[in-house]
């Protein structure tokens, strides 16, 4: 630990509290205020600590505060990455290291796609590299056991050009936001030599990629429709579903059908293994 900034600190506290709004934090909004931005108490109450501490804070005064109290704050403020460090290193205190990602496979996470036959789901890592699925899922990426190149931008962005699955708007939508959430993920772990990696063999030998790239689009993997063409169960339609493992910067995707829907049925045929080639 170094010497806490008191006075840097209590005038960060207040002008990130002055930022944020009452919606922007997840509370009521209770009439007319005063002054703009969070008061005090709510503050306090988000962060778990007693608004006396709080108030303390805001003015210079009491101890230096612990590293769970400044994690709370950050929370509690919605603080950016480059803020959390901020407030950390102004209270005196080194800034967590942040989290690496990891290729490791829980057998939580093993247990959770083997527990969805019907449902075709992969984990892949914050490169996009696959490293665990169901057997429904080779269905759509192919049977990966034998392969030792796995991430699925290189897949994407090595095919031409002129390949007729550019000019299909659901599926440029959905490589767009693939390409969003790994600069996300670029942004998120900073100096991770894969990603870098990567993002660097990409640019250098996709126009595709780049100009996704370039369009600097970031955002992590949401809910989306997603229309396939099957070659053996013919024309498909499905929400994509994107489970974010936060710890480890994997992301579980699952292709979900709606309930009764002739994508469900086919989704069982397959599992069952019943649907021949046409």
């Amino acid at each position: 630990m170094t010497t806490v900034n008191r006075a840097e600190l209590a005038a960060f506290l207040r002008a990130r509290r002055a930022r944020l709004s009452p919606r922007d934090a997840g509370l009521p909004e209770a009439g007319r205020r005063q002054t703009p931005g969070l008061r005090r108490q709510e503050v306090a109450q988000l962060a778990a600590i007693s608004v006396d501490y709080y108030i303390r804070l805001e003015q210079a005064r009491g101890p230096q505060p612990s590293r769970q109290v400044l994690s709370a704050l950050a929370r509690a403020l919605l603080l950016t990455g480059d803020e959390r460090e901020y407030l950390f290193r102004t209270a005196g205190i080194a800034p967590p290291q942040p989290a690496r990602p990891s290729r490791e496979i829980t057998p939580g996470i093993r247990h959770l796609l083997d527990g969805m036959p019907h449902t075709p789901a992969y984990v892949v890592d914050a490169a996009y590299n696959v490293l665990a699925w169901n057997p429904l899922a080779v269905h759509f990426i192919g049977d990966l056991a034998g392969h030792e190149d796995r991430n699925m931008i290189r897949w994407t962005f090595r095919r031409s050009p002129r390949d007729v699955v550019w000019s299909d708007e659901h599926f440029v939508r959905f490589t767009r936001s693939t390409v969003a959430d790994l600069r996300a993920n670029y942004a998120r772990y900073p100096g991770d030599t894969e990603i870098a990696s990567l993002v660097g063999e990409m640019l250098a030998l996709s126009p595709q990629f780049a100009e996704m790239w370039e369009a600097y689009d970031v955002e992590a993997r949401a809910p989306m429709l997603k229309r396939v063409q099957h070659p053996v169960a013919g024309p498909l339609e499905f929400e994509c579903q994107v489970l974010h493992l936060a710890e480890t910067g994997q992301r579980l995707i699952a292709y979900c059908a709606a309930p009764g829907s002739p994508t469900e049925a086919a989704f069982i045929q397959l599992a069952a293994g019943a649907l021949s080639r046409r």
